[in-house]
């Protein structure tokens, strides 16, 4: 009980541990999903020492079958993780439950550094709830499963951050004339590594760690004399380049190269935002801010405008100045979205890691209204209160959280055919094992985009055929699988009735559909 105490956050891990046990198999593979775990597969081959010294190792051979897509992509995570997916394979899970069950502990590691954050201003108490309302967010619930990219990225980031700040720390407490921290200097720059591979923007978490070391005091001057500093650094850097086999061929200019390309994140995809179509782009500038707006629970907005207010209020210099750099963790990150206005499409899912500082200012909104409600059973119902919003539409939308919006659109249901909901194809999966009960021998599937995703599900009954390119060859009798994003539904068969349908609160998410 003392322990717990100490370290509140091991009643929330427990928790979600036990439903993510409960629920992983549930959820379908993402569009992003297949080919990534491929090239995780095939990154095998760039860290056998014998191809090293065969005398034909060609690096573009561990980039897998979509190099052309992902080999610019660091891999960072996927090595990680791999280790961990490959014993739950030899305990029996298939791929897809096994990367979801993994991506879900990853995220899990995310919350529990976001909490160790937010303790360094706030009650346990607080930074607990904080860390519950980020974790029940039915948006990030959905990606924490499904999305092997940006949820890493997530976790990462804030462990840059987390122990970059403690670095600074130790250094504070101690001269620099004592010996370095070597454990949190290699901590720190792993996380910041790993980080930098997973996306390019990485390195703005060693930009708040500098900055937070000036507002402790430390002149700039100090850190360049200091080995530290550079240490840092350097082996941030070498943990980048050994996770990342598409730098070592040339590790300046591909670096580079990666710069410019995901400065804008070209993609020729459409968008459906506001009930017009757009090209990824040519979204509008309100694009994110609208969307931000939406799929939040709706408790949080009015809990994270409080916390910014008291968390700058009435305090320190020295405390609000380092507020005022998770702010511009957001704020940076905020004016390059609307003043660069890059490509964006699947809501804002490249930014989730953008999000935390905002729950982090909830912590100081439920610290004021503890200290006001001192009775621990007021102070559960408030939580319980505030998360209900979000544990409702977990449950309801479930295995399809991330297309949750929230009343201020009208709901899920309001936002379909304004707004891109199952904009990821998990639906998928529960719509081709509906088809599996009724499928005959013989039957043929005709999907409308991504058909290696229906075929992971199908049984040996079903013959899974790409649309796009054997339209051709459709008959009388076959089916048709397509999702709603964009409305895709209803480019073809639109007024047929569905044979398999999947949706939740009032938004279709896939249609089968047999042809006449």
């Amino acid at each position: 009980m003392k322990t717990i105490r100490q370290h509140l956050i091991l009643i929330l891990l427990p928790i979600n541990l036990i439903i993510g046990l409960m629920t992983f198999r549930s959820y379908g593979l993402s569009w992003d999903e297949p080919l990534f775990y491929d090239y995780g597969e095939a990154l095998k081959y760039a860290y056998t020492p014998s191809n090293w010294f065969s005398g034909e190792f060609d690096v573009e051979n561990s980039f897998g079958s979509s190099g052309s897509d992902h080999a610019n992509r660091g891999p960072a995570y996927l090595l990680v993780a791999l280790p961990f997916v490959s014993i739950l394979k030899r305990l029996g899970f298939d791929s897809a439950s096994a990367w979801h069950l993994i991506n879900f502990l990853t995220f899990n590691l995310g919350i529990y550094l976001l909490y160790r954050l937010a303790s360094k201003w706030m009650k346990k108490e607080s930074a607990l709830a904080a860390a519950a309302l980020l974790a029940f967010q039915p948006l990030l619930w959905g990606h924490s499963f499904i999305n092997p990219k940006d949820i890493p990225f997530f976790t990462f980031f804030i462990g840059s951050v987390l122990f970059g700040f403690e670095l600074i720390d130790e250094w504070k407490a101690n001269p620099p004339t004592a010996n370095l921290p070597t454990a949190k200097i290699f901590l720190a720059s792993f996380f910041l590594g790993i980080a930098t591979s997973i996306r390019i923007l990485g390195p703005l978490a060693a930009i708040l760690v500098i900055l937070y070391a000036l507002v402790q005091g430390i002149r700039f001057i100090d850190l360049l004399k200091k080995p530290l500093l550079w240490l840092y650094a350097i082996t941030s850097l070498i943990v980048m380049f050994a996770a990342w086999p598409y730098l070592w061929q040339n590790p300046l200019q591909k670096f580079t190269e990666v710069f410019i390309f995901m400065s804008d994140n070209p993609t020729q995809l459409n968008v459906l935002f506001a009930g017009n179509d757009f090209r990824a782009g040519e979204t509008p500038r309100r694009y994110f801010p609208v969307l931000l707006g939406y799929t939040l629970t709706e408790p949080t907005y009015p809990l994270m405008a409080l916390g910014v207010f008291l968390g700058l209020w009435k305090t320190d210099n020295k405390k609000r100045l380092t507020l005022v750099i998770l702010l511009a963790w957001f704020g940076i990150l905020l004016a390059y979205i609307l003043l660069k206005r890059p490509a964006m499409y699947d809501g804002y899912r490249h930014f989730l890691f953008i999000l935390p500082p905002l729950f982090i200012f909830t912590g100081f909104a439920f610290e004021f209204l503890f200290d006001r409600l001192k009775q621990t059973w007021q102070m559960l119902a408030l939580v319980c209160g505030v998360l209900a919003f979000s544990l409702l539409p977990i449950i309801q939308l479930h295995p399809y959280q991330y297309a949750y919006f929230n009343n201020f659109a009208g709901g899920v249901g309001g936002a379909f055919r304004e707004y891109e909901t199952e904009y990821w194809l998990t639906c998928y999966r529960e719509s081709v094992l509906g088809l599996n009960q009724i499928a005959e021998p013989g039957t043929q599937l005709f999907v409308r985009r991504e058909p290696y995703i229906a075929a992971y599900y199908a049984d040996s009954r079903i013959t899974v055929r790409d649309f796009r390119s054997e339209q051709k060859d459709m008959k009388s009798g076959d089916y048709y699988l397509v999702n709603t994003r964009s409305n895709e539904d209803l480019k073809f068969l639109r007024d047929q009735p569905a044979a398999i349908e999947i949706s939740r609160l009032g938004a279709i998410f896939c249609v089968i559909k047999q042809v006449p």
